[in-house]
């Protein structure tokens, strides 16, 4: 037999193989078995050598026309298995209606931060953040605490193992608050300043209704050239305001806070319960949303600053309990917690 006949029978007995085939994994055996390293048309390709010279050039070149002929073939047939291929097993009826995509939606902390986020930027701030670990010279020491300030012990902040024997930048914590990243900020951008730093802080006390280990705050600082206490209470009322979509009642006691002087508790009217009194206002009627003041001139002396010439205003936004009062739960450990039946029906 000649060699182009024997090619002829290789032709039609690999097309019949590859029209044959009815998957992807057969397919890809034909192919070795046609142009593989062993296949038939590689064996002729290899005898080309032992061919009487007149012969090699058409049987060379009828060979690799086949060969690119079955790349063809077999390229067609993969195109159009895979077309044919179906995910699942099983018919689908066209006709039915499809299902459901189930959508997820913003944590309501998240939301609520989002919120506040467009609510300051809307007034020109600037919005900060800052690592959870810091050290006691940003958490501490540069807000003016005295050094035997209880807040330094074990039992309200959380020391990282192997540095609570040390001072200062060297004593690392989770952080207690946020009030620490103002200096940072102003250290890193100078004054006059306006910005937000949300986050969430870490204190080891006991939880309950109102208080949580691992919860979140939101402060404002501004700073600027002759800052007045009503600008402040001006700037939180158009906060709540902005927040609750109304006019929120707002009262504003002394307080003693050692990075403000002076320094206020800021309550809010309990929206629970509308001001008759709850478990979640003590029964008072108000709820404490946030402390500030103005900023301590220890405090400005820390970030570089001339405390003369320059002033700021503090606000430190309690987030859990601004929740709270947006959709009237009580207890904060809700929002903390997993059980997504809760957290659904903010979406």
């Amino acid at each position: 037999m000649s060699m182009l006949k024997r090619l002829e029978e290789i032709r039609q007995a690999g097309l019949e193989k590859i029209q044959e085939t009815a998957d992807t994994d057969r397919l890809q055996e034909v192919r070795r078995q046609l142009v593989g390293k062993k296949g038939e048309l590689t064996e002729v390709l290899k005898s080309l050598g032992s061919l009487d010279p007149s012969e090699r050039p058409a049987v060379g070149k009828t060979a690799n026309e086949i060969k690119n002929f079955f790349a063809e073939k077999i390229r067609e047939k993969e195109e159009q298995l895979i077309a044919g291929q179906s995910a699942v097993e099983e018919k689908i009826d066209l006709t039915l209606p499809g299902t459901g995509i189930p959508q997820g939606g913003l944590h309501p902390i998240t939301q609520m931060c989002y919120d506040l986020n467009d609510a300051f930027q809307s007034m020109g701030f600037e919005i900060f953040s800052e690592d959870d670990i810091t050290s006691e010279k940003y958490a501490f020491d540069n807000l003016n605490f005295a050094e035997d300030h209880p807040a330094r012990e074990m039992m309200d902040t959380y020391w990282l193992e192997g540095t609570e024997h040390n001072s200062g930048a060297e004593r690392l914590c989770m952080r207690p608050h946020l009030t620490g990243a103002s200096v940072r900020y102003l250290l890193q951008h100078g004054a006059p300043a306006r910005f937000v730093y949300p986050g969430r802080v870490y204190r080891n006390e006991t939880t309950d209704a109102r208080h949580e280990r691992a919860f979140f705050q939101y402060e404002a600082l501004v700073v600027d050239k002759d800052i007045s206490f009503s600008s402040g209470k001006v700037m939180i009322e158009t906060i709540l305001e902005k927040v609750f979509g109304r006019k929120v009642t707002v009262r504003m006691r002394e307080g003693f806070f050692p990075f403000t002087e002076p320094g206020y508790e800021i309550d809010m009217e309990c929206l629970i319960c509308g001001g008759k009194g709850c478990r979640v206002c003590h029964n008072v009627g108000w709820i404490e949303v946030m402390p500030g003041g103005v900023i301590h001139p220890n405090v400005l002396r820390s970030a570089n600053l001339d405390p003369d010439v320059w002033s700021g205003f503090f606000v430190n936004i309690g987030l859990d309990r601004l929740v709270m009062m947006r959709y009237g739960v009580d207890d904060v450990r809700m929002f903390h917690g997993a059980d997504l039946r809760f957290l659904k029906q903010f979406k």
